[in-house]
């Protein structure tokens, strides 16, 4: 649409001042001068600063922690305690938690050739069972079709029907005594 006013030749086209360092300033409204408190009974903050007359919250370093209920009871002493010795005061929450590290089928016969003995190292190496000093449990996890060597520290029982079924043999590696590993 054609703008319908009358231009006269002499008027100076409009032109808006440039954005730069010099005119910016932040929208009205949008930043708040602090409070300024103690500064005489005129300001509305004056002689006890909004604090109020007496109590804990007028005193100096007087703050609301975050967990404060309003003076409720707490949720820490609200909750059971759990039994256990006196300075523990809990037993284990996982008593029944396997340690072990688990790798699958399916990663086997990605990584591994047909025939290959797969050790600790082996598997390391391949990117495998990381973490050092932790057992490695195979799992069923996906298809193998080739015949593997598998040492590992436990096999699931399907893991290990499939393993034998692809015609490969599973070796299980039993802790010695003093913390080295022993097949």
């Amino acid at each position: 649409m054609a703008d319908s006013r009358p231009v006269s030749a002499d008027a100076a086209p409009e032109t808006e001042e440039r954005i730069g360092l010099h005119n910016l300033r932040p929208t009205p409204g949008s930043r708040k001068a602090r409070k300024r408190v103690g500064r005489g009974e005129g300001s509305g903050t004056g002689k006890t600063s909004g604090r109020g007359q007496k109590g804990w919250g007028s005193r100096s370093g007087a703050k609301r922690r975050a967990r404060f209920e309003g003076g409720q009871n707490p949720i820490h002493m609200r909750m059971r305690k759990l039994r256990g010795p006196h300075m523990k005061k809990s037993m284990p929450f996982e008593p029944f938690r396997t340690h072990t590290q688990p790798v699958n089928l399916g990663d086997l016969e990605a990584r591994f050739e047909s025939g290959e003995a797969i050790t600790l190292e082996a598997m390391h190496a391949k990117g495998l069972a990381r973490r050092k000093g932790i057992p490695v449990k195979v799992l069923a996890k996906g298809e193998l079709s080739k015949p593997l060597t598998v040492h590992a520290h436990g096999f699931s029982a399907s893991a290990r029907e499939r393993i034998e079924a692809a015609g490969g043999t599973c070796q299980v590696i039993v802790e010695a005594e003093g913390g080295g590993l022993q097949k």
